[in-house]
């Protein structure tokens, strides 16, 4: 057994494993439900849970998520637990990395965001997850003050693109792709695994 556990959220779970395997470290990944993100508070509980259940076991605990909209509720848990965060407010900062997350925010602040997971899982997470399929009308609701979307993408993928075009259809936004790759989500993870 490894002397670090990474408790990971399940929408950078692929990127996570690659950097790991990658880098040869020796950890062990655990994975948290990226559908949490639909119920924030859930997230703190579920990351509760797990934390307390490995900590006998681990030297070192690591949390790769972001606040994802826990309003600040997770770090109260990482010092009770004695875990560490990856440092930022969700993965597209991450991704975007900070300075060019804060320009988009600034200048467009209303942009909806994707990446590879989000695209890949759009209609489980986003229109079965918030009811859109059972009431097409909430989609109003939900992206009527979006004014384009933002594709962070990680690794080029022509299938992953045509399906960022169809998101961009169905929400009637146009579409922007940025090829981010991980962004500072790599150096952010290896801040708190190599320091």
């Amino acid at each position: 057994m490894s002397a670090t556990a990474l408790v990971i959220c399940g929408a950078l779970g692929r990127e996570v494993k690659d950097i790991v395997d990658r880098r040869g470290w020796d950890v062990d990944i655990y994975g948290v439900s990226a559908l949490l993100h639909l119920y924030p508070s859930r997230i703190v509980d579920e990351l509760r849970e797990k934390l307390h259940r490995l900590r006998p076991d681990y030297a070192k605990l690591v949390v790769v998520y972001g606040d994802c909209g826990t309003t600040g509720k997770l770090e109260p848990l990482l010092d009770e637990v004695g875990a560490a965060r990856l440092r930022g407010p969700h993965c597209y900062e991450m991704y975007a990395g900070a300075e060019r997350f804060e320009e988009i925010a600034a200048e467009r602040p209303g942009t909806f965001f994707l990446t590879d997971w989000l695209v890949r899982n759009f209609d489980r997470a986003v229109i079965k997850g918030l009811g859109l399929d059972r009431d097409p009308e909430l989609k109003s609701m939900v992206f009527g003050n979006y004014e384009a979307l933002l594709y962070l993408r990680q690794v080029p993928n022509p299938r992953l693109a045509e399906k960022a075009r169809d998101i961009a259809a169905y929400l009637d936004l146009p579409l922007e792709i940025n090829d981010v790759g991980l962004g500072e989500l790599e150096d952010r993870l290896a801040e708190l695994i190599d320091p």
